[in-house]
């Protein structure tokens, strides 16, 4: 039974969507998602602005056109994201390294040496849902955190998509058992650090320049565990028409003993990488969500 009619139809819009960008040929496919983007630009009017207030707020020096630029990037991104995810069940093993390269997979093969487990550090940056798939066709597969979707019938759907190639999903309500046992067995769990957290869940830590409530629960497990962590981002290179999978080398951890402060540390040291990585690719990171909602007690709403 359906909860409700607006439940029916998200779940209908998506099954269409994914149905009809997955049965176009890829070529025809990312010309499709490239219309789509366009229309989204106009028509998503709140995501937009809220893209470039964000832009004005943390890269001042821009110019109205060149926030502009980098936004409608953002929805091409989307577009193309849209594309990837459609087609994920024709990728295997013989024809992933036609779509995915990798670079400085050296650091994440030394992080697994160390016997410790690995944190996929991530965000959500180019076509982030395909790394994991890619990674686990590469022989490397990942349990990752992710939110349940309200609609629980979409849910599934894209639970099925995600779970492709051997990885795992991992809900909120089981993460820290889950993880832990992961980690304990040497395996990777992948963790998206970028959006916004309630004061509750994080710490306040700057963000290109403006404290931004994050998540301070990686750098406890990897404080707890001694797993290593190692940043990780997908990206689109146009001039190659492919995806690479970026991985920097792993992330040296304060460890003073202190953990409430060593875990602030470490999630600041997070985001200045995660900020680097944005600032080569603006228009493929996701401007569009409220990044810095959450604000200090006394401070001023910024949205």
């Amino acid at each position: 039974m359906w909860r409700s009619p607006k439940a029916f139809i998200q779940f209908g819009l998506a099954r269409i969507l994914i149905g009809f960008f997955g049965v176009l040929p890829r070529p025809l496919a990312y010309r499709a998602g490239n219309l789509a983007a366009r229309l989204g630009y106009i028509l998503a009017r709140r995501q937009r602005e809220v893209g470039i207030h964000n832009l004005r707020m943390v890269l001042p020096e821009l110019s109205d056109a060149e926030r502009r630029r980098i936004i409608r990037g953002v929805f091409t991104n989307l577009g193309r994201l849209l594309v990837e995810f459609s087609h994920f069940p024709e990728l295997n093993r013989g024809n992933i390294a036609s779509l995915v390269e990798y670079e400085g997979l050296q650091h994440y093969l030394n992080a697994v040496s160390r016997g410790r487990g690995t944190i996929f550090l991530t965000a959500h940056i180019g076509a982030w849902e395909l790394s994991p798939l890619a990674h686990a066709l590469a022989g490397h597969p990942l349990k990752f955190l992710t939110r349940p979707i309200d609609n629980p019938r979409v849910d599934r759907l894209v639970t099925r998509y995600r779970s492709l190639g051997g990885n795992q999903v991992v809900r909120r309500k089981d993460a820290m058992r889950e993880v832990l046992r992961a980690l304990r067995n040497n395996e990777s769990v992948g963790f998206l650090i970028d959006q916004n957290t309630t004061r509750s869940e994080g710490a306040f830590v700057d963000f290109f320049g403006i404290p931004a409530s994050t998540t301070t629960g990686v750098a406890t497990i990897a404080l707890r565990t001694g797993a290593t962590v190692v940043p990780a981002f997908m990206r689109w290179e146009p001039s190659r028409r492919r995806h690479v999978l970026h991985f920097d080398p792993p992330i040296d951890l304060v460890a003073t003993g202190n953990r409430e402060a060593d875990a602030v540390e470490n999630t600041r040291r997070f985001n200045e990488v995660l900020e680097t990585f944005v600032r080569k690719a603006p228009d493929q990171w996701l401007w569009i969500h409220k990044r810095w909602k959450t604000r200090p007690k006394g401070s001023p709403a910024l949205y």
